[in-house]
């Protein structure tokens, strides 16, 4: 039996984060943090970080730059994770988390930063180099996706199309280019699909959104959560069908949307289940991170049935 391949993923919004835990802060006071912790943020970094946990082998891509993006470097050796930094000359951005048991956890982030030029070549020139049959996941936003400095990324994605498999989970200029290609998955949540969709159809029903999108474009396995909402998908030639996700007591939402995909991902791609089975077998996972806080750092949940 062949062994499966690796999944790459491919983080272009690279995000340095730290989290200031309060036993009780309030606004317009100086506060002085418990605890202070760093971590490495990002879509695809966070879907690396789940699938490192379940044991599937990965490697995170991610551009980073300046101090910001050599500290990000430095956590994720320590961290064994296998990733490859594209260095730059702009500085990585870098976050804030705030956790108190008194208030909500609240996340301030910093503005996006765009790859220059030669580290999205390098990213280009990597994906071009790698072996057929590998697996990519386009994740989170990518800042400058419409500049001329793009097209040698956007060449390299449209190549890996003829010799690997590549999915997304993305928002803004990239998904409406990846929608348009004969990806093997995409997964958006409702907001991201309805920006798809003019304004005055926007408001339809997720199913009815879902049904005219795969008609539309050409990605051809599609799932599409919302919040607590039954989570929908539409597998290649099929109709669509939805799940309800387990009932939790929500702490945090960050990062469960990544941990659907990862484990989608794993069990869709790496373990050859049909669509419905990956994500009936993904959703405990993704509730279990909302119920805790930090990202795929959860007990290990109950199967589901």
């Amino acid at each position: 039996m062949s062994v499966p391949p690796p999944i790459l993923t491919l983080t272009g919004n690279l995000l340095g984060e730290r989290t200031f835990d309060f036993d009780h802060w309030e606004i317009g006071k100086t506060q002085r943090a418990a605890r202070e912790t760093f971590q490495v943020g990002g879509k695809g970094i966070n879907v690396s970080k789940m699938l490192h946990r379940r044991g599937a082998p990965t490697t995170a891509l991610c551009f980073t730059g300046g101090d910001t993006g050599a500290e990000c470097e430095t956590w994720l050796r320590r961290q064994g994770f296998s990733h490859r930094a594209f260095r730059g000359g702009r500085a990585s951005r870098a976050g804030l988390v705030v956790r108190s048991g008194s208030q909500p956890e609240t996340t301030f982030l910093g503005p996006d930063v765009a790859p220059d030029a030669a580290s999205v070549r390098a990213c280009a020139g990597f994906l071009n180099s790698c072996a057929a049959g590998e697996i990519l996941a386009v994740c989170g936003s990518v800042p400058g996706w419409a500049a001329g400095d793009f097209d040698p990324l956007r060449a390299a994605l449209a190549r890996w199309i003829g010799r690997g498999v590549l999915a997304a989970d993305s928002y803004g200029p990239p998904l409406a280019w990846l929608v348009d290609q004969p990806l093997a998955l995409v997964k958006i949540n409702a907001v991201e699909l309805r920006t798809l969709f003019p304004d005055e159809a926007a408001p339809a029903p997720v199913e009815q959104l879902l049904r005219e999108a795969v008609v539309r474009w050409r990605a051809r396995n599609w799932i599409v959560t919302d919040g607590a909402n039954p989570v929908w998908f539409c597998a290649e030639g099929g109709a669509p069908a939805s799940i309800a996700p387990p009932e939790v007591s929500e702490v945090s939402a960050t990062g469960s949307g990544d941990v659907l995909f990862a484990c989608v991902l794993d069990y869709f791609f790496r373990q050859r289940k049909p669509l419905g089975q990956a994500v009936a077998a993904a959703l405990p996972f993704a509730a279990a991170n909302a119920a805790h806080p930090g990202i795929a750092e959860f007990p290990e949940p109950a199967a589901r049935g």
